[in-house]
């Protein structure tokens, strides 16, 4: 009976292993930023992905401003464009731009191109892109001079 039932608790162990590991190696969609032909990668904040036989999610522990601290502010000019970049061609993209007194607005992303305010300030940015299979958000901060 005990090597019945450590037969059985390995099996279960090894099988939860399995699992585990195909999370662990599972990297989510990178998304960029391009400016004056500079790349920064953005960072990813919460992300569902359902393929045929695998489920990864996350959610961030940090809120959007605390992501944006992990990336290394951007400080661009006035008006500057800005491209974005996401591996994978997602079927759509939402922007909201975040100032420093708090208000949210959705942000206009034309042939994968934003345009910063025209007003000096500290601005977060979240990226939500979606595809079939799932969404990730992404988050970069600007300092505009």
């Amino acid at each position: 009976m005990k090597k019945i039932l450590i037969l059985i608790l390995s099996v279960i162990y090894i099988s939860g292993c399995n699992v585990l590991s195909s999370f662990d190696t599972f990297e989510p969609v990178e998304g960029k930023i391009v400016s004056d032909n500079k790349e920064y990668t953005m960072i990813i904040g919460n992300f569902e992905w359902v393929e045929e036989d695998f489920e990864a999610n996350k959610k961030s522990n940090l809120d959007k401003k605390g992501l944006a601290d992990e990336f290394d502010t951007l400080e661009l000019e006035k008006g500057t464009k800005l491209k974005i970049e996401i591996d994978g061609s997602p079927l759509s993209l939402k922007i909201n731009e975040e100032s420093e007194d708090g208000s949210v607005k959705s942000i206009d992303i034309r042939e994968s191109e934003i345009t910063l305010p025209t007003n000096e300030g500290y601005y977060i940015y979240e990226v939500n892109a979606k595809w079939n299979e799932g969404n990730i958000s992404y988050v970069f901060d600007v300092n505009i001079k």
